[in-house]
């Protein structure tokens, strides 16, 4: 089995960036971005605001192989390496003409709620809190 990576990077070596300028520059450009992790291409826009960091996923298209789980652990500790005790997750992703419904299974086993929030309209959301 082929170990999942994004744009080129083992999970482990993006792991290993977690602080650094270089990783600040891939994540946060301030834009959309599209990034393939594993077999899914994925839209998606990373920021931070008042100490919380927000994960906006648009689409998401193929994976399957844990490409959500290995987002959540890179997430989890880039907010734990800044101090940051919440992430925002935003998945936009099941709402396109033909949406993936085992995405929507999972995003709902992992406690994600459809809740229509301002300037994103109807999204799956969860404001996960991080133990320090």
């Amino acid at each position: 089995m082929t170990a999942l990576k994004i744009e080129g990077y083992s999970v482990e070596e993006l792991e290993l960036l977690i602080g650094t300028e270089e990783f600040e520059a891939l994540i946060f450009t301030d834009k959309p971005v599209v990034f393939n992790a594993g077999s899914a291409e994925i839209l998606g826009q990373f920021h931070v605001e008042a100490e919380e960091l927000h994960i906006d996923l648009a689409h998401i298209d193929g994976g399957g192989e844990g490409v959500l789980i290995s987002i959540n652990s890179l997430a989890k500790k880039y907010a734990l390496n800044k101090g940051f005790a919440i992430i925002n997750w935003y998945v936009h992703a099941t709402n396109c003409a033909k949406p993936n419904l085992k995405l929507q299974r999972i995003l709902k086993l992992k406690s994600f709620e459809v809740q229509n929030i301002e300037g994103k309209g109807p999204v799956h959301y969860k404001r996960e809190t991080l133990e320090k």
